[in-house]
C-alpha cells in the first residue's frame, strides 16, 4: 500500500519550490517548481502537453504494435516520432525493450518543458524522477520488504545539468520484472537511460544471486552514473552514490 498511494513523494519538494500533480489517464506526474514559476495556468499547461505526447506515443503503437510488446532490443524506422526513438536508443542501449523507458520518456519530456520557465524542476513518475536543482536533494528508497526500505536514501548533489534517478523492482508495483530485486535505483544523465537500466539491472538479480552480474551490467553502460541494488538483506553500489538514513 505503501506504493500505491505514493507515500515516497512526501518530503521530496525542498524548499523554495511548489508542488502539485499532474494526471492523464496512467500518467501521474509529481511536479515541483521554483515557486515564482508555479503559475495558475501551469498545471493546465502541462496536462496538454502531456495528452500531446500520449497521443503521438499511443498512434505510433497502433501502428508498431510489437514495440510496445517486445521485452527486447528493437529497430524502428528514422521516422518514427522523436518519443518513440528516445524510447528505443534508450532501450537498446541497456539491451531491453522500448517500454522500459517509458515512464523515464514522459519525467524527461515534462522535465525539459518545465525547464523553460523555472530554473529548478523535479519531475517523479512511478519512482522514475528527472531533476535540476541547486540545492541537495535526499530520496528515499522504497524496497519492499527488505531491512533497508525507507530505512536508508540517497543523497543528490546539486548541478547545472539535469540528470535522471530511476528505480525498479522485481517485488514492488505494476511494471514487469524478469527479476527478484527489492529496489533497483540507477543515476544517469539521461532520465530514459535510467530507467532502461533501472529495468535492466532489476532482471539480472535471481534469487539469492546476482547482485554482482547486474552491477556489473549497469556500472559498464556508458551515461550511467552511479548504481544501487537491493535484495533482502543485501546492498550493492557502486559510482556516485551517497546513502544516508531515510
Amino acid at each position: 500500500m505503501a506504493y500505491s498511494k505514493r507515500h515516497y513523494r512526501q518530503g521530496l519538494c525542498p524548499s523554495g519550490m511548489k508542488a502539485f500533480i499532474v494526471t492523464v489517464k496512467d500518467t501521474d506526474l509529481w511536479i515541483a517548481v521554483d515557486e515564482q514559476a508555479a503559475t495558475p495556468d501551469l498545471a493546465a499547461e502541462l496536462e496538454h502537453f502531456i495528452w500531446n505526447e500520449r497521443r503521438v506515443l499511443e498512434q505510433y503503437i497502433q501502428e508498431d504494435p510489437l514495440f510496445g510488446k517486445t521485452l527486447d532490443p528493437y529497430l524502428v524506422s528514422e521516422q518514427a516520432p522523436p518519443i518513440a526513438l528516445e524510447m528505443v536508443r534508450a532501450g537498446n542501449l541497456a539491451r531491453v525493450g522500448p517500454m522500459a523507458a517509458v515512464a523515464g520518456a514522459f519525467a524527461q519530456r515534462v522535465g525539459l518543458e518545465v525547464l523553460r520557465r523555472s530554473q529548478q524542476v523535479i519531475v517523479e513518475n512511478g519512482g522514475d524522477i528527472f531533476l535540476r536543482c541547486d540545492k541537495s536533494l535526499s530520496i528515499g528508497v522504497f524496497a519492499g520488504d527488505s531491512p533497508f526500505s525507507q530505512r536508508v536514501a540517497l543523497r543528490i548533489k546539486p548541478r547545472e545539468a539535469p540528470r535522471g534517478v530511476c528505480t525498479s523492482s522485481g517485488r514492488v508495483g505494476p511494471s514487469y520484472s524478469r527479476g527478484q530485486a527489492d529496489a533497483a535505483v540507477i543515476l544517469a544523465r539521461d532520465t530514459l537511460l535510467a530507467d532502461a537500466v533501472a529495468t535492466a539491472t532489476a532482471n539480472r538479480v535471481q534469487s539469492d544471486q546476482g547482485l554482482d552480474q547486474a552491477l556489473e551490467l549497469a556500472r559498464e553502460i556508458q551515461g550511467v552514473e552511479g548504481v544501487l541494488i537491493i535484495q533482502e538483506d543485501r546492498l550493492a553500489a557502486w559510482g556516485d552514490i551517497q546513502l544516508e538514513e531515510g
